[in-house]
Order: structure tokens, then sequence, then C-alpha cells
């Protein structure tokens, strides 16, 4: 999958695109730790080495298009991780079973990057995108399991509404996390897939 540069991206140097990347990435791990409220730009730019705020104000024109970037980053990484096991999947079966999979993975191996992009969708009422993106997410799974049924792959029930029930299981992973961070995230994900294998059901039984 190649990447798209907007134009944005192109009219900035090197150095101001690697500044950007320093300053979310700070974000990510500040907004990870802290919590969304209780991140100012102060402690950004302390984690970031930057000797003042203004540095951030420059890149970004407020805390709004900074959040805005920290979830183009984070759910940017999160397709580039999750995509190449999803088309590797050889039907609709396999690809249910290679987004739950790839996607608890990324939660397991990336965990301030999903603290931060939670946060944000949570507690910002004016950063816009959190519940877009969400919808989107569900539209593409729905459609999915609506492509599956046709292919006779599985049975009858509402794609909506299942696909729904299916991002919010993945989504339970996190709480489980914030209770015990020694949550085995492989088991999980290995019972979701049997659980939705079930609730998915074969055309023909």
């Amino acid at each position: 999958m190649r990447a798209t540069i907007s134009s944005d991206e192109q009219s900035r140097t090197f150095i101001e695109n690697a500044r950007r990347a320093q300053i979310v990435r700070a974000a990510i791990e500040t907004i990870g730790e802290l919590g969304y409220h209780a991140t100012s730009f102060a402690q950004i730019a302390k984690r970031a080495g930057l000797s003042s705020t203004g540095m951030i104000s420059y890149h970004f024109r407020g805390k709004d298009d900074l959040m805005h970037a920290v979830m183009t980053e984070v759910t940017g990484a999160a397709a580039a991780y999750m995509v190449p096991r999803l088309e590797a999947a050889s039907d609709h079966r396999a690809m249910l079973h290679a987004y739950i999979e790839s996607n608890l993975d990324f939660v397991r191996d990336h965990p301030a990057d999903v603290k931060a992009l939670l946060a944000i969708m949570r507690a910002s009422l004016t950063v816009g995108g959190g519940g877009e993106w969400l919808g989107a997410a569900i539209e593409l799974i729905a459609e999915h399991f609506a492509a599956g049924q046709r292919a006779g792959v599985f049975g009858e029930f509402d794609p909506m509404v299942m696909a729904i029930t299916l991002r919010q299981s993945i989504d339970g992973i996190h709480w489980l996390l914030a209770v015990d961070p020694d949550t085995d995230v492989a088991a999980f994900a290995g019972e979701l897939v049997a659980t939705f294998d079930r609730a998915t059901g074969p055309a023909q039984q």
C-alpha cells in the first residue's frame, strides 16, 4: 500500500516534517501517560526536548490541530500494521480472523499510541474526526460481513449489528489492560476469533 503524501507535507521541508513528527510522538507518549486533559504544551515540549512551547505553536495552530495530527498518525500506523495481514487472508472468514488478531496485536505492541487515540476520542468534543473514523471503521466491517454472506461464507445476521458488536468486543481489551496490564492479549484474540466464528456461523451447517 503506497503512502499518500498531502500537499501540506510536500510544501514543508524535511526538517519541518521531522520536527512535526517529533512533536507528535512526544504528544502521543505524554497523552498515553497522563491522559488528555492533563497534557499541556509545556509537558509535550519537555518530553520532545524543546526549549519552549513556541516551537509547537509554530508547527501547529493549537491543541486541536496537534490532536488531529496525533489521530492521523495513530490510525495511519494501525492501518499500515494491519493491512498486509488482511490482504494476505484467503477468504472472508480468514480476513475476519486477521482483523481481530492484527488489531489486538497492534494494541499490544503500541500501547501508548492506542491510549492516546482513545483519550482524544473520549475527552475532546472539539477535535473532529474521532467519531467519523469509528463510524467509517464499523461501516467497512459491516460491508465485509455482507460480502461474506453473499459469498455463502457467513450465516444470516444483521451485518451492522455484528460489526458494532465486533468493534466493541475488540475495544473491551482496553478495560482489561487497565485492570490487569499483564492480560494475555493473544489469548483474548483467540477467544474473540472463536466467539465470532460461532456468531457468524457458516451459511450451511
